[in-house]
C-alpha cells in the first residue's frame, strides 16, 4: 500500500496542495491495480495514527509492503511518473499512467476567440506557466472549480497556457503567472480576478457573477430556482381562495411571460406547481417535496439531481 500522509486545513502547507493532482492521477492509475492501494491520510483529523507512523512533515509518504505494518519512507520525485515508476517497483505490477479526464477547458490560439468571446457565455480563464509553482499549487482547486460548475451550460472555466501563447498573454496584459481574468456575457475586454484562491471564493464569485447557486461540491442550493419577482405573487396566491386564487394564478403566468434565460424555465415550474396546487389541493406541495427528497435520497445522476433540487426549492416557497 502506498500512503500519501498529507495536511488538508493548514494553508501553509503548499507542498501538499503541489503533491494533489499528481497522486490524484496515481491513484486513478492504479484504481484497478488488485495487489496494490493507492491511500491518503489527513493528519490535522488523524493526529494520533500519524503520529504513530512517524509523520512528522507534510507530505508525508510511505510504502507498506504486502503484510507489514512497518513501512518505508518515500524519498524520490513527486511526479506521476517517478511515484509510479516506484510503486511498479515495489508492487511488481506495470501500470501506465492514466490520463484524469478534466473540466477544465484547455485554450488555444485556435479557440480562444470562439470560446471567451462568446457573449452567451461567462468565462474565466487562469493564464498559467507550466513551470509556475503558484499555478502548480493552484491547479486542484481550479479542478474543482470546473467541476463545481460543469453542469451550467452558461459558464466556462478553462485555461491557457500564457508561456506558449505569448501573443494572447501579451493582448489581455497578462505580467504574471497565475494572471486570472473573468469574460462575463456582458464585458469580453476581460475583468481582473483579484478575489481569493480557495475553492469558497471562486465559488462564491462565480454565483454572483453568473447568477448561478452552487456549492463548492457542484450541488445546488436552497437559492437556485427562486425568482424574487414571482415570491411575492405566491405568497398572494397561497393566502387567496376560490375565484381570487384564479386571478392571482393569471397574475404569476403574467410575470413569467417577462422573465427570461434562466429565470425563464424557472418560471415554468412555478407555473406548474400553482396549476397542480388549484388541481390537488393545498398539500401538493409538501407531498411532493417528500416524494422528490426521497427520490435525491437515491443514487441518481447530477443532472436529475440539478432538476429534483431546483423543483424543490420552488416547492418550498409555496408551503
Amino acid at each position: 500500500m502506498f500512503l500519501n500522509a498529507f495536511c488538508v486545513k493548514c494553508d501553509r502547507c503548499g507542498h501538499c496542495k503541489k503533491l494533489a493532482p499528481e497522486y490524484e492521477k496515481l491513484g486513478a492509475s492504479f484504481k484497478k491495480a488488485k495487489s496494490v492501494l493507492i491511500g491518503k491520510v489527513d493528519c490535522d483529523e488523524h493526529k494520533s495514527l500519524c503520529s504513530k507512523y512517524g509523520v512528522q512533515g507534510y507530505p508525508t509518504i510511505q510504502w507498506f509492503p504486502k503484510g507489514s505494518l512497518e513501512p518505508k519512507k518515500y524519498e524520490g520525485p513527486r511526479s506521476t511518473e517517478a511515484l509510479a515508476e516506484y510503486v511498479n517497483n515495489e508492487g511488481g505490477t506495470n501500470v501506465k499512467i492514466a490520463a484524469v479526464p478534466s473540466n477544465v477547458v484547455v485554450l488555444t490560439a485556435d479557440n480562444f476567440d470562439e470560446i471567451v468571446l462568446d457573449k452567451s457565455k461567462d468565462v474565466l480563464v487562469e493564464f498559467y506557466a507550466p513551470w509556475c509553482g503558484h499555478c502548480k499549487n493552484l491547479a486542484p482547486t481550479y479542478e474543482k472549480v470546473a467541476a463545481a460548475f460543469a453542469l451550467e451550460d452558461d459558464v466556462v472555466v478553462a485555461n491557457l497556457d500564457a508561456d506558449k501563447y505569448k501573443d494572447l498573454a501579451e493582448k489581455y496584459g497578462v505580467s504574471g503567472f497565475p494572471t486570472l481574468k473573468f469574460f462575463p456575457k456582458g464585458n469580453k475586454d476581460g475583468e481582473e480576478y483579484g478575489g481569493g484562491r480557495d475553492l469558497e471564493d471562486f465559488v462564491s464569485f462565480i454565483n454572483e457573477k453568473c447568477g448561478t447557486s452552487r456549492d463548492g461540491k457542484g450541488q445546488l442550493t436552497s437559492t437556485a430556482g427562486i425568482v424574487a419577482s414571482l415570491d411575492a405573487l405566491v405568497k398572494e396566491f397561497v393566502a387567496a381562495s376560490g375565484d381570487e386564487k384564479k386571478a392571482v394564478f393569471s397574475k404569476i403566468e403574467r410575470g413569467v411571460e417577462v422573465l427570461e434565460g434562466s429565470t425563464a424555465r424557472h418560471g415554468k415550474i412555478y407555473l406548474k406547481v400553482a396549476k397542480n396546487y388549484m388541481d390537488k389541493g393545498s398539500d401538493y406541495a409538501k407531498k411532493e417535496i417528500d416524494r422528490l427528497q426521497r427520490m435525491l435520497d437515491k443514487s441518481i445522476s447530477a443532472a436529475k439531481a440539478d432538476e429534483f433540487v431546483l423543483k424543490k426549492n420552488i416547492l418550498s416557497t409555496f408551503t
